[in-house]
C-alpha cells in the first residue's frame, strides 16, 4: 500500500508539472500575458520529463497509468484554477480513469 501511495504522489506531482508547463504558454498565447512566463513553463516541462524517469515500471506502462491521474488533476485544475465546477460526467470520467490507472499500476508482477 505504501508503494501505491508513493506512486500516486509521484503521478500527482508529475501531472502538476505538465499542467503548469502547458498552462503558462496558454496564458501567453491566449490571454496575452508576458512572454517571460515561457521560462517557468519550460522549467516545468523539463521537471515533468525528469519526473517520468523516476517511475518504477516500463515507460509505456508508466505513461498509460499516468494518463488516468493526469485526467483527474486536469479536472481539479479546471475547478480550482479556472473556476469551473466539474460536471457529474467529468467526475464519472475521472473515476473511470483512476480505476484504469489502478488496474495498470497494481497488476500482479511476476516474481523476480
Amino acid at each position: 500500500m505504501l508503494d501505491f501511495l508513493r506512486l500516486s504522489a509521484l503521478f500527482i506531482v508529475t501531472a502538476l508539472a505538465e499542467i503548469v508547463g502547458c498552462y503558462l504558454p496558454w496564458l501567453v498565447l491566449v490571454q496575452g500575458r508576458s512572454a517571460w512566463l515561457l521560462l517557468p513553463a519550460a522549467l516545468a516541462l523539463a521537471l515533468f520529463a525528469w519526473l517520468l524517469t523516476l517511475h518504477p515500471t516500463a515507460a509505456g506502462r508508466t505513461y498509460a497509468a499516468y494518463g488516468g491521474v493526469y485526467v483527474v488533476m486536469a479536472l481539479l485544475w479546471l475547478w480550482r484554477v479556472d473556476g469551473i465546477v466539474p460536471t457529474r460526467w467529468d467526475l464519472l470520467g475521472g473515476a473511470i480513469c483512476l480505476l484504469g490507472m489502478a488496474l495498470i499500476a497494481l497488476q500482479p508482477r511476476p516474481a523476480a
